[in-house]
Protein backbone atom coordinates (compact mmCIF):
# COMPACT_ATOMS: atom_id res chain seq x y z
CA UNK A 1 0.00 0.00 0.00
CA UNK A 2 1.34 3.31 -0.70
CA UNK A 3 2.46 5.90 1.84
CA UNK A 4 1.10 8.48 -0.49
CA UNK A 5 -1.53 10.49 1.18
CA UNK A 6 -4.44 12.09 -0.59
CA UNK A 7 -6.42 15.30 0.27
CA UNK A 8 -9.62 16.29 -1.34
CA UNK A 9 -9.39 19.90 -1.32
CA UNK A 10 -13.58 20.23 -0.59
CA UNK A 11 -16.41 19.55 1.25
CA UNK A 12 -18.48 18.46 -1.77
CA UNK A 13 -20.41 14.95 -0.73
CA UNK A 14 -20.59 14.50 -4.19
CA UNK A 15 -16.70 14.54 -4.93
CA UNK A 16 -16.69 12.74 -2.15
CA UNK A 17 -18.46 9.72 -3.14
CA UNK A 18 -17.00 9.66 -6.42
CA UNK A 19 -13.53 8.88 -4.70
CA UNK A 20 -15.07 6.16 -2.57
CA UNK A 21 -16.66 4.99 -5.48
CA UNK A 22 -13.35 3.91 -6.97
CA UNK A 23 -11.78 3.23 -3.84
CA UNK A 24 -9.32 5.82 -3.46
CA UNK A 25 -8.82 6.32 0.15
CA UNK A 26 -7.97 10.65 1.15
CA UNK A 27 -9.11 12.43 3.82
CA UNK A 28 -10.65 16.53 3.80
CA UNK A 29 -9.22 19.60 3.97
CA UNK A 30 -11.58 22.49 2.74
CA UNK A 31 -9.98 25.73 1.09
CA UNK A 32 -11.35 29.16 2.04
CA UNK A 33 -11.15 31.20 -0.42
CA UNK A 34 -13.57 33.64 -1.84
CA UNK A 35 -14.38 32.42 -5.85
CA UNK A 36 -15.78 35.99 -5.89
CA UNK A 37 -12.55 36.85 -7.17
CA UNK A 38 -12.26 35.40 -10.48
CA UNK A 39 -14.38 37.58 -13.00
CA UNK A 40 -13.87 35.63 -16.21
CA UNK A 41 -16.60 34.73 -18.34
CA UNK A 42 -14.88 32.02 -19.88
CA UNK A 43 -15.83 28.86 -18.34
CA UNK A 44 -12.50 26.98 -19.06
CA UNK A 45 -10.58 30.01 -17.53
CA UNK A 46 -12.97 29.96 -14.25
CA UNK A 47 -12.96 26.66 -13.29
CA UNK A 48 -8.88 26.61 -13.74
CA UNK A 49 -8.39 29.52 -11.97
CA UNK A 50 -11.00 28.20 -8.87
CA UNK A 51 -9.11 24.63 -8.76
CA UNK A 52 -5.93 26.20 -8.87
CA UNK A 53 -6.52 28.48 -6.14
CA UNK A 54 -8.50 26.32 -4.03
CA UNK A 55 -5.52 23.88 -4.02
CA UNK A 56 -2.86 27.16 -2.82
CA UNK A 57 -5.04 27.83 -0.19
CA UNK A 58 -4.08 24.21 1.20
CA UNK A 59 -0.82 23.51 2.67
CA UNK A 60 1.17 20.75 2.13
CA UNK A 61 2.07 19.49 5.52
CA UNK A 62 4.46 16.75 4.41
CA UNK A 63 6.05 15.51 1.03
CA UNK A 64 3.91 12.56 0.89
CA UNK A 65 0.65 14.80 0.59
CA UNK A 66 -1.32 15.01 -2.82
CA UNK A 67 -3.86 17.64 -3.00
CA UNK A 68 -7.04 17.37 -5.36
CA UNK A 69 -9.10 20.06 -6.15
CA UNK A 70 -11.96 21.08 -8.19
CA UNK A 71 -14.48 23.38 -9.22
CA UNK A 72 -17.57 23.00 -11.57
CA UNK A 73 -19.73 25.46 -13.50
CA UNK A 74 -22.66 25.21 -15.71
CA UNK A 75 -22.50 27.52 -19.12
CA UNK A 76 -25.22 28.54 -21.01
CA UNK A 77 -24.77 30.81 -24.07
CA UNK A 78 -21.87 32.86 -22.80
CA UNK A 79 -23.21 32.79 -19.28
CA UNK A 80 -21.83 31.02 -16.32
CA UNK A 81 -24.44 29.61 -14.03
CA UNK A 82 -22.89 28.98 -10.92
CA UNK A 83 -24.99 27.78 -7.18
CA UNK A 84 -27.85 30.35 -7.79
CA UNK A 85 -28.11 32.69 -4.68
CA UNK A 86 -31.18 32.69 -3.96
CA UNK A 87 -35.20 31.15 -5.52
CA UNK A 88 -35.40 33.27 -8.12
CA UNK A 89 -31.76 33.04 -9.28
CA UNK A 90 -32.47 29.50 -9.27
CA UNK A 91 -36.07 29.81 -11.39
CA UNK A 92 -34.19 31.81 -13.90
CA UNK A 93 -31.38 29.15 -14.13
CA UNK A 94 -33.69 26.36 -14.15
CA UNK A 95 -36.07 28.58 -17.08
CA UNK A 96 -33.45 29.27 -18.93
CA UNK A 97 -32.00 25.76 -19.15
CA UNK A 98 -35.44 23.97 -19.99
CA UNK A 99 -35.65 22.68 -23.40
CA UNK A 100 -32.05 23.64 -24.31
CA UNK A 101 -28.29 22.44 -24.76
CA UNK A 102 -25.91 23.56 -21.92
CA UNK A 103 -21.80 22.56 -20.95
CA UNK A 104 -20.58 21.35 -17.27
CA UNK A 105 -16.62 22.44 -17.18
CA UNK A 106 -14.83 21.08 -14.03
CA UNK A 107 -11.44 22.36 -13.71
CA UNK A 108 -9.03 19.97 -11.25
CA UNK A 109 -5.66 20.20 -9.74
CA UNK A 110 -3.85 17.79 -8.45
CA UNK A 111 -0.66 19.05 -6.59
CA UNK A 112 2.45 17.52 -4.74
CA UNK A 113 5.52 18.58 -3.44
CA UNK A 114 7.36 17.51 -6.78
CA UNK A 115 4.85 18.24 -9.38
CA UNK A 116 1.32 19.77 -10.08
CA UNK A 117 -1.28 19.10 -12.56
CA UNK A 118 -4.63 21.19 -14.60
CA UNK A 119 -7.03 19.87 -16.71
CA UNK A 120 -10.52 20.79 -17.63
CA UNK A 121 -13.67 18.25 -18.73
CA UNK A 122 -16.32 19.53 -20.49
CA UNK A 123 -19.61 17.54 -20.99
CA UNK A 124 -22.76 18.67 -22.69
CA UNK A 125 -26.44 18.10 -21.07
CA UNK A 126 -29.61 18.78 -22.92
CA UNK A 127 -32.96 19.54 -20.86
CA UNK A 128 -36.84 18.58 -21.60
CA UNK A 129 -38.92 21.56 -21.97
CA UNK A 130 -40.07 21.94 -18.20
CA UNK A 131 -43.53 23.43 -17.13
CA UNK A 132 -43.19 26.12 -14.62
CA UNK A 133 -45.46 24.02 -12.19
CA UNK A 134 -41.92 21.26 -13.19
CA UNK A 135 -39.59 24.26 -12.04
CA UNK A 136 -41.68 25.68 -9.00
CA UNK A 137 -41.71 22.51 -7.48
CA UNK A 138 -38.04 21.94 -8.39
CA UNK A 139 -37.00 25.33 -6.70
CA UNK A 140 -39.48 24.46 -3.27
CA UNK A 141 -36.88 21.29 -2.48
CA UNK A 142 -33.13 21.85 -1.09
CA UNK A 143 -31.84 20.49 -4.13
CA UNK A 144 -30.90 23.47 -6.53
CA UNK A 145 -28.86 25.89 -3.93
CA UNK A 146 -25.74 23.91 -3.37
CA UNK A 147 -25.01 22.95 -7.08
CA UNK A 148 -23.89 24.95 -9.77
CA UNK A 149 -26.50 26.14 -12.79
CA UNK A 150 -28.90 25.16 -10.15
CA UNK A 151 -29.22 21.69 -10.46
CA UNK A 152 -27.84 18.11 -9.25
CA UNK A 153 -27.80 15.50 -11.97
CA UNK A 154 -27.28 12.87 -9.56
CA UNK A 155 -30.34 13.97 -7.25
CA UNK A 156 -33.97 15.28 -8.40
CA UNK A 157 -32.40 17.31 -11.21
CA UNK A 158 -32.16 14.19 -13.11
CA UNK A 159 -35.80 14.61 -13.97
CA UNK A 160 -34.78 16.74 -16.15
CA UNK A 161 -32.11 15.52 -18.32
CA UNK A 162 -32.83 14.30 -21.74
CA UNK A 163 -29.77 13.65 -23.09
CA UNK A 164 -25.66 14.09 -21.97
CA UNK A 165 -22.70 13.88 -23.89
CA UNK A 166 -19.54 12.97 -22.65
CA UNK A 167 -18.41 11.93 -19.15
CA UNK A 168 -21.47 11.70 -15.64
CA UNK A 169 -18.95 12.18 -12.83
CA UNK A 170 -17.71 15.42 -14.72
CA UNK A 171 -21.32 16.94 -14.37
CA UNK A 172 -21.33 15.82 -10.91
CA UNK A 173 -18.21 17.40 -9.83
CA UNK A 174 -15.16 15.53 -10.29
CA UNK A 175 -14.28 13.68 -13.60
CA UNK A 176 -13.27 10.35 -11.73
CA UNK A 177 -11.87 8.20 -14.49
CA UNK A 178 -9.69 10.97 -15.19
CA UNK A 179 -8.60 11.76 -11.92
CA UNK A 180 -7.76 8.26 -11.69
CA UNK A 181 -5.44 7.47 -14.38
CA UNK A 182 -3.74 11.54 -13.32
CA UNK A 183 -3.19 9.91 -10.28
CA UNK A 184 -1.14 7.66 -11.38
CA UNK A 185 2.16 9.47 -11.47
CA UNK A 186 1.29 10.85 -7.90
CA UNK A 187 1.97 7.20 -7.11
CA UNK A 188 -1.48 7.12 -5.79
CA UNK A 189 -4.01 4.03 -7.09
CA UNK A 190 -7.39 2.95 -6.14
CA UNK A 191 -6.86 0.10 -3.33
Amino acid sequence: MSTVKLILGSSSPRRQELLKQVHLPFSVRTPDIDESQIKTNNPVEKVEQLAIRKSQAIPLLDEKEVILTADTVVSYKQQIFEKPKNKEAAIQMISDLSGEMHEVYTGVQIRSSKQELVFVERSEVEFWPLSEEEINWYVSTPDPYDKAGAYGIQSLGAAFVKRINGDYATIVGLPISKVVRELRQFSIFPY
